[in-house]
């Protein structure tokens, strides 16, 4: 019998077993393009309601047609990512400012019961006040307003950076620790060997829940004071009547925020020491 015929059978069964794997992603697309297309209706159902009643047919520029072309417009003309840079890099550092201070207090909150009894009621306390509420105060304090909306966002991102952090850090088993300390591992080695491999995972769940707070309070914080960012664009088009550029504006705000979530899952999975559904 010739090498082709006997590998033939074995190449076969390999096939078949792809069939499977292959029909389970297929399905699941399947699943998340109905998702897509059951908002993508309703959307489109919002926006015949609007064009078919005199009182808000001025608004029907916000139906998915007219929004859609205006989006591929904004990407061909080049002022989508005008308008995407200055967000994106407010979003970038006050996401480092929080990530800078909050992972090292994440980690005292995790490993001191005294640092985390001490500092647990005004922690809460600040948490709980809503970052739009600091504007005022940030504009007294900042010389310029886009120092004030970093700030903005550093204020809402640093509780779920802290928070994660110090959980990723109690449920380490202290053996962990003792077995390194044994092993001759200096504190050093035991911050890089143990803790961030351990903790990992959830100092990036925060950094993801951080990255979903600030992304909410960026729009509004740009609505006053400066002339660049998304926020900015979508009041700008609300007081020029530009119904489709704001509706544009919007779908350009979810997709750069579901895709930079999306980074952030990946990371997540490639950190996980369990299998990620």
């Amino acid at each position: 019998m010739s090498s082709a015929a006997m590998t033939s059978p074995f190449r076969r069964r390999r096939a078949a077993s792809r069939l499977p794997a292959l029909g389970g992603r297929v399905a699941s697309a399947l699943v998340d393009l109905s998702g897509l297309a059951a908002l993508l209706g309703l959307w489109a159902l919002g926006g015949w309601l609007i064009a078919r009643n005199p009182a808000t047919a001025a608004f029907a520029a916000l139906a998915p047609a007219p929004a859609l072309r205006r989006l591929y417009e904004m990407l061909v003309d080049g002022s989508a990512f005008a308008a995407a840079g200055p967000s994106l890099a407010r979003i970038a550092g006050g996401l480092a400012i929080a990530f800078a201070l909050g992972a090292p207090i994440g980690v005292l909150v995790g490993r001191s019961a005294l640092f985390r009894k001490a500092t647990h009621l005004p922690f809460q306390l600040l948490r709980m006040v809503s970052p739009l509420a600091w504007m005022p105060i940030a504009i007294l304090a900042f010389p310029t307003w886009n120092a004030a909306i970093v700030f903005l966002i550093f204020a809402a991102s640093i509780w779920p950076i802290i928070f994660s952090t110090a959980h990723g850090l109690r449920k380490l088993d202290p053996d962990w620790f003792r077995l390194a300390q044994n092993l001759g591992a200096g504190r050093l080695q035991i911050l890089t060997a143990v803790v961030v491999p351990a903790a990992a995972q959830d100092v990036l769940t925060g950094l993801r829940l951080a990255l979903g707070v600030a992304w909410i309070v960026l729009a509004p914080a740009e609505y006053l004071g400066v002339t660049s960012g998304l926020g900015y664009a979508i009041n700008d088009a609300r007081d020029t009547l530009d119904y489709d550029r704001l509706a544009a504006t919007v779908v350009l705000i979810g997709l750069i925020g579901f895709f930079l979530d999306a980074l952030i899952v990946a990371a997540i999975a490639r950190v996980s020491w369990t299998h990620q559904d």
